[in-house]
C-alpha cells in the first residue's frame, strides 16, 4: 500500500490526490481499490531495490510483508523460497498480487486487512517487510511495536520509507509531512531490534508511474534479539 507525492502528481495525470482521511481509515479500501484497478501495476512488477540486495539477512521460513499492494516484493520473495503472506487494505491489489505469483509459478497467500487494528501476532513470522508503508503517527507506532512482537527471536524486519526531506524531491511517497518517518523515530520504535543496516539517504527509486527519480529514503534492517541467546 505505498502513497504519491504531492509534486509528482502535478507531473503525472494518473497520480490522484491522496486522501489522509480515508487512506487510513475504514475508506482505505476503496482508495486503494481505485488505484489499483487500472491497467497495469502501479509500482511495476519488479522488487524494490533496497529490498533484494538485503534479502539475504532473512532467516528461511514465514515472511509478512505489510502493505503489499500488487505483489511484486511478495513475488520475489516466494521465488527465493519464503513462505510469504500479504496484508493489506486493497482486495483489488491482493487479487493482481495472486495473478503476478501464479504467473511467476509460485504460491503467496493474502489478507485484506486495515494496518492501523491489525495484530501481527507474538513471535509469529521469521521476517516482515515494510516497503513504502506510509500510516500517520499513532497508527504507524503501533504498527512498528507489533512488528517487534510478532518477530520470532532472530527473526528480522526489512523496511524502506521515505523521510520528510522527501517533499522536496515530489518523485513518489506522502504529500504530507507526519505520514512520512525518520531513523530516530524507528530506532525508538523499533526498541528490541539490533540494527544491521539504519540509515537515511537519498537514491534513485524508480518503481512503475509512481515512484519516479530521486527519492529521500530510510532503510533499516533490523534484527529481533533472543534472550536465550544472551543467557
Amino acid at each position: 500500500m505505498p502513497t504519491d507525492g504531492v509534486r509528482g502528481e502535478e507531473r503525472n495525470p494518473d497520480r490522484p490526490a491522496v486522501d489522509r482521511a480515508a487512506t487510513f481509515s475504514s475508506d482505505a479500501g476503496r482508495v486503494w481499490d481505485a488505484r489499483y484497478a487500472k491497467a497495469g501495476y502501479a509500482y511495476g512488477t519488479a522488487p524494490n531495490a533496497f529490498l533484494t540486495s538485503v534479502a539475504h539477512h532473512l532467516p528461511p521460513g514465514r515472511v509478512l510483508s505489510l502493505g503489499e499492494g500488487e505483489g511484486r516484493n511478495a513475488t520475489y520473495l516466494a521465488a527465493e523460497g519464503w513462505s510469504v503472506h500479504c496484508v493489506d487494505a486493497s482486495a483489488v491489489g491482493l487479487d493482481k498480487a495472486l495473478r503476478l505469483a501464479t504467473e511467476a509459478h509460485v504460491t503467496i497467500t493474502t489478507e485484506v486487512v486495515d494496518l492501523a487494528v491489525y495484530d501481527i501476532g507474538p513471535a509469529t513470522w521469521d521476517g516482515i517487510v515494510s516497503i513504502f508503508c506510509h500510516l500517520p503517527p499513532a497508527a504507524r507506532r503501533r504498527l512498528h511495536q507489533q512488528v517487534v512482537r510478532g518477530l520470532r527471536p532472530g527473526g528480522v524486519l526489512i523496511l524502506e520509507a521515505y523521510t520528510p526531506q522527501q517533499l522536496a524531491y515530489g518523485t513518489g511517497g506522502p504529500p504530507v509531512a507526519d505520514l512520512l518517518v525518520t531513523l530516530d523515530e524507528l530506532r525508538s520504535a523499533l526498541d528490541g531490534l539490533d540494527f544491521v543496516i539504519a540509515h537515511e539517504l537519498e537514491r534513485d527509486v524508480l518503481e512503475g508511474r509512481l515512484h519516479v527519480g530521486r527519492s529521500a529514503v530510510v532503510q533499516i534492517v533490523g534484527k529481533k534479539r533472543d534472550p536465550a541467546a544472551r543467557s
